[in-house]
């Protein structure tokens, strides 16, 4: 190659080789980004529903209705753990999240197995506000009604012959509570005003301050009379307002074009909407109280971003990952507002059923508003 010199072009890649060693931070992240990402999608993405929650109300107290109990339990698909006397229990399970499906066994649920010709019911309700979970509850107690029903007739055709009859032995009626049609976009809109709040206030919020730091304009405030508490809700606040505009108009959006309408009450939902748009401009501060420039900024939200929608309950339910991951997005404020969002548009439940998911919000708020605040000053000093 004409004019091409080897010691050239060797001492650029020296200096490029320099420079990586020296940037220790993207060289970390290079190296372990993409162990960490492999590990978190390998666990996170999985979409196979097991051990659901789920609570029995066992009217027969038959060993027949003991034995049906425990065959659920064997498919690993459901965990009848908790037992109820009655549907307003069953209600109040369903719509706390404490229970994904309900089973119910009628008192001559024993008698009717034991008759020649004779057809137990069971019903079962399900949650359907993840139609993940939903399909998946319902699938596993159809597939078990009809193996059961199966054994049963086998055991009366050999004991009676043709005599048994050709009725089912047992009879599974399923019924899908709060989301009906099991539409996914009934799941994802409510979840979305969380998700989108989270990333356009956090990034113009950390952008914005970071903007003024590369500018200079930064210092030029700070040797003015003005208090840094000042300065600090004269930044927030504009951010806040912008989050009431995009609040407002992904509402609107997702009740007059979608025609997901909340079922609990809109108030409600703005008033623990406020308590998370604190918890998100005070994420997007500390994030621009660290970076230096712009860059940074973008890819410190990214990298909350990308975990915060693989380990809230966005996409995959958190009921499929291990143990480790759920307290891993337990860390995530994202994670206890769409449990807020869902309950009031899905469920319409109040504050009754969700103030532990608010109290933890507000907690998240108090902290990361205060370490903020706290970080903002010392920068400014």
């Amino acid at each position: 190659m004409r004019g091409f010199s080897w010691v050239r072009f060797l001492a650029v890649l020296k200096k490029e080789f320099l420079h990586i060693r020296r940037d220790r931070g993207s060289l970390i992240m290079a190296i372990a980004m993409p162990i960490g990402m492999l590990l978190l999608f390998g666990y996170a993405v999985n979409t196979d529903v097991d051990h659901l929650p789920t609570v029995v109300w066992d009217q027969s107290q038959t060993m027949d209705s003991r034995e049906f109990i425990s065959s659920l339990r064997n498919t690993q698909y459901l965990d009848p753990n908790n037992y109820v006397q009655g549907y307003g229990q069953i209600e109040a399970y369903l719509d706390s999240g404490k229970a994904r499906a309900a089973v119910v066994i009628p008192p001559d649920f024993g008698r009717e197995i034991q008759k020649e010709n004779g057809q137990a019911e069971v019903q079962v309700l399900v949650d359907g506000s993840d139609p993940t979970i939903a399909r998946a509850a319902m699938s596993a107690v159809q597939m078990l009604g009809l193996n059961k029903s199966l054994q049963i007739q086998g055991i009366r055709l050999a004991a009676k012959g043709a005599a048994a009859g050709t009725t089912m032995p047992l009879n599974i009626e399923t019924r899908v509570w709060y989301n009906p049609d099991m539409k996914s976009m009934v799941f994802n809109i409510p979840a979305l005003i969380g998700l989108i709040l989270q990333n356009v206030i956090t990034m113009l919020t950390s952008f914005s301050i970071v903007r003024e730091k590369e500018r200079g304009t930064m210092e030029q405030v700070v040797v003015t009379p003005i208090r840094s508490l000042e300065l600090l809700l004269g930044k927030l606040l504009p951010f806040l307002f912008i989050g009431f505009i995009s609040l407002s108009l992904i509402l609107a959006t997702g009740i007059f074009w979608f025609g997901v309408v909340p079922a609990g009450s809109v108030p409600l939902l703005v008033l623990l909407s406020t308590i998370f748009l604190f918890t998100i401009l005070a994420i997007g501060l500390l994030i621009s109280s660290v970076a230096k420039t712009q860059l940074q900024a973008m890819q410190m939200t990214f990298i909350l971003i990308l975990p915060s929608i693989l380990l809230s309950g966005f996409i995959f339910p958190r009921e499929t990952m291990p143990t480790f991951l759920k307290l891993l997005g337990g860390l995530f404020p994202l994670t206890y507002f769409l449990e807020i969002v869902r309950g009031i548009f899905l469920k319409g439940v109040g504050i009754h059923y969700l103030w532990q998911d608010t109290l933890i919000l507000c907690v998240f708020a108090f902290i990361l508003v205060g370490i903020a605040a706290m970080k903002f000053r010392k920068n400014l000093d």
